[in-house]
């Protein structure tokens, strides 16, 4: 006879997120979900490393499930949790809670960004197309005239066909977005200085220069993570160097644009920007960027929000799963590449 092999062995695990991320992302089926592939700690979510509570749950813990929310987890946290073996976050950036010490002790970590990426490349491809027919300004010039215009004498720079869409860094994001690009009649330039020609090749787009880009673009579409080098790159004699009528959209950071000059550029009438993340964000609002007609702002809504959370939690789910098993994760984040990370 044929033994069973034995069921992966459910490690001991805790929640560490605020009370509100783990209320969204983690619905009842998510945590049954959980449940079964971990022994889960019947707390609710730690939000506070420092309480009597939270030191007696990390004291058996092997993995963290965090989320938004999650305090750092460094060498006094560490120290409390012994047993901690593994990260496994429901978000995208680990950066305000995965610290130096983690990395010092081997902890192993992952992250929903994966899952997360995915919306936005969905909102960047919107936006693009929608941009290319100018769908927001026509819809709003529509509403107000109540009348329809003459489509047969739209100008011949309105549509999608053989527009030039320029992507700022090849991140996951921006990766998503030129896989979703390839069905439409578009030309993909890329601007990554860590991608090699070949690559790009192989994404099936055309490497070009920061300036090149810019200026040779219909669209020009940001996902460079905000660091110390990428703050305020997109300058203003890059801005002044785009087409008339050329489209800037910005789903990273708000400061990786020099917003001074963006607005003064608006203002101008020059270039039409879709921007989901400002700086600060929100707006003041006062700001003259609300002013500007041209400019469409949405409130930071491109990343993962209403049902589209339930990813993150199955990602976090099957990571934790495959953890279990042995198998490692399938979704690792490594110290080596926080550098190029958001």
């Amino acid at each position: 006879m044929h033994s069973t092999p034995p069921a992966p062995r459910r490690p001991r695990a805790a929640l560490a997120m605020g009370a509100d991320a783990a209320a969204a992302v983690l619905a009842p089926g998510s945590l049954a979900a959980l449940a079964e592939v971990c022994a889960l700690a019947p707390v609710p979510a730690i939000d506070d490393f420092t309480t009597e509570a939270a030191r007696a749950v990390l004291a058996n813990t092997e993995v963290l499930i965090t989320g938004w929310g999650c305090p750092p987890i460094h060498a006094g946290v560490l120290a409390a949790a012994p047993a901690l073996r593994a990260v496994v976050h429901t978000a995208g950036t680990v950066r305000g809670h995965v610290t130096d010490a983690c990395w010092d002790r081997g902890i192993e970590v992952s992250s929903a960004a994966a899952a997360n990426a995915l919306p936005v490349a969905e909102y960047t491809l919107a936006m693009i197309l929608l941009s290319g027919k100018r769908v927001l300004e026509r819809a709003r010039d529509f509403r107000a005239a109540r009348v329809r215009d003459a489509w047969l004498a739209t100008p011949p720079d309105v549509g999608n066909y053989r527009r030039t869409v320029g992507i700022l860094s090849a991140s996951l994001i921006g990766r998503r977005v030129i896989e979703l690009l390839r069905p439409y009649d578009l030309r993909v330039l890329l601007h990554d200085p860590y991608v090699t020609d070949e690559e790009a090749a192989g994404l099936g787009v055309r490497l070009v220069s920061l300036p090149a880009l810019f200026a040779g673009s219909d669209v020009v579409s940001v996902h460079t993570p905000l660091l110390p080098a990428t703050t305020g790159l997109v300058s203003r004699d890059l801005l002044a160097s785009m087409r008339p009528d050329a489209v800037l959209i910005n789903t990273s950071r708000g400061a990786v644009v020099d917003q001074d000059a963006l607005t003064d550029v608006l203002r101008a009438d020059r270039i039409r920007a879709v921007l989901d993340v400002t700086d600060p964000d929100p707006l003041p609002p006062e700001h003259p960027l609300w002013e500007c007609g041209n400019a469409t702002i949405t409130p930071h809504l491109a990343g993962s929000q209403g049902n589209e959370l339930r990813r993150l939690a199955d990602l976090a789910v099957g990571e934790v799963a495959r953890w279990a098993a042995g198998d490692g994760f399938a979704h690792p984040v490594r110290r080596e590449r926080l550098a190029f990370l958001a």
